[in-house]
């Protein structure tokens, strides 16, 4: 008979939020541990544009998405305040034990941030949308998660949704990985983005094989430093065309402690990187008409957070992204980013571990090949809950 019980993690009461330091629901139904989890967040966002604000509903009101800064005004300059809690999410985590000593674990995790569905004129209803879905067994994992290709402890605590989002590789998909040790290796969805005629962005699905990712990370009492490398097909398949180019990428990152306080970094060169950096702030390559032309960049950031003491922290960040465009292409890219970079410093308030306060501080500014830049002043308010 199959027998369900429930841990002391089952807390729901109000009156107890203060004493909160596990997941709000756990049970066990035989061998397998069920943990439920997520946040709430609430955030308010002052955005000022130099060249044209965002029109409603674009991404990059939500929050900060380098290729979207404008770089030519067509429309009003003056600034604009947006409020959602789009970012908040769940999840649902098994852990069942096996007879030989093993044990399988799944994952499922929703959000609501870059879903279509909603509107707000009403009700402000948003699609759930799928992060994470997979399963791992005796160091295999199956199904949707973070890329082996990026680190995601290396990311800085920021109250925008990505942080240093034009100098980090930052990409969900469809994989399958394998790891052992220090070592971890994958096998990835493909997926290009091709730029043609007239500045044009092509998604394409053509590619034969998968992408692979190859990482080595050293944990230390210091903190602990990664080495990963991409390797991929990048295809461009429609009507006459059928092309073909090969990408590269290598990408160090880590965090080394002081104490309580920490530095988080990342550094990152390819060629044909495009959707893996910078939320594709620059595409994979260019398609002249007869071949594909790889587009080469650098991306990284740098960020320190510093505890002020046991409910105050800051974190100082610095994010940057240059490409390489060839020039002798331009007529047939037109006006493409040249770099992007950030600034930010925030600070956060946690009179519990679980609920944080904070507010932040953000410029950025975006240059295309033909000299032309925008820039973007942004005050952010959040209020976050964990369980």
């Amino acid at each position: 008979m199959t027998t369900l019980t429930y841990t002391k993690k089952t807390i729901i009461t109000a009156s107890i939020l203060g004493a909160l330091t596990t997941p709000v629901f756990a049970a066990s139904i035989g061998q397998t541990d069920i943990n439920y989890g997520g946040y709430v967040k609430l955030d308010a966002i002052w955005s000022d544009f130099s060249d044209g604000s965002l029109g409603s509903g674009n991404i990059g009101r939500d929050f900060y998405v380098p290729g979207t800064t404008p770089v030519t005004a067509t429309s009003s300059d003056d600034a604009v305040f947006d409020m959602h809690a789009r970012q908040s999410r769940f999840n649902l985590a098994t852990n069942t034990k096996l007879a030989d000593g093993s044990a399988i674990k799944t994952k499922i995790e929703l959000d609501f941030i870059a879903s279509s569905g909603g509107n707000e004129r009403v009700t402000n209803s948003y699609s759930p949308r799928l992060r994470q879905a997979f399963v791992t067994y005796q160091g295999w994992l199956f199904g949707q998660a973070w890329t082996n290709f990026q680190n995601v402890s290396a990311l800085p605590e920021t109250l925008d949704f990505v942080g240093p989002a034009e100098g980090t590789v930052f990409v969900r998909q469809a994989m399958v990985k394998y790891s052992i040790g220090s070592w971890s290796f994958s096998a990835e969805n493909p997926e290009s983005t091709i730029t043609t005629e007239n500045n044009a962005r092509v998604v394409t699905d053509d590619a034969s094989m998968p992408d692979f990712t190859a990482k080595y990370t050293h944990k230390a009492s210091w903190g602990h430093i990664a080495l990963a490398t991409l390797a991929r097909q990048l295809t461009y398949k429609q009507g006459i065309a059928n092309e073909t180019q090969t990408s590269f990428g290598l990408s160090a990152s880590g965090r080394i402690n002081f104490g309580r306080n920490n530095l988080k970094f990342m550094l990152t060169q390819g060629q044909g990187l495009g959707r893996y950096v910078g939320l594709n702030v620059a595409n994979g390559a260019v398609y002249d008409g007869g071949s594909l032309d790889a587009i080469d960049s650098t991306s990284g950031f740098v960020g320190y957070q510093q505890h002020w003491n046991d409910q105050f922290r800051s974190t100082f960040l610095y994010s940057f992204f240059t490409a390489d465009n060839n020039e002798s292409l331009l007529a047939i890219t037109g006006n493409p980013t040249k770099s992007s970079q950030s600034y930010s410093a925030n600070l956060l308030y946690s009179p519990i571990k679980q609920l944080t306060f904070g507010i932040e501080y953000k410029i950025a500014t975006r240059d295309t090949e033909a000299d032309i830049d925008g820039d973007l002043n942004r005050l952010q308010l959040s209020a976050k809950y964990v369980f």
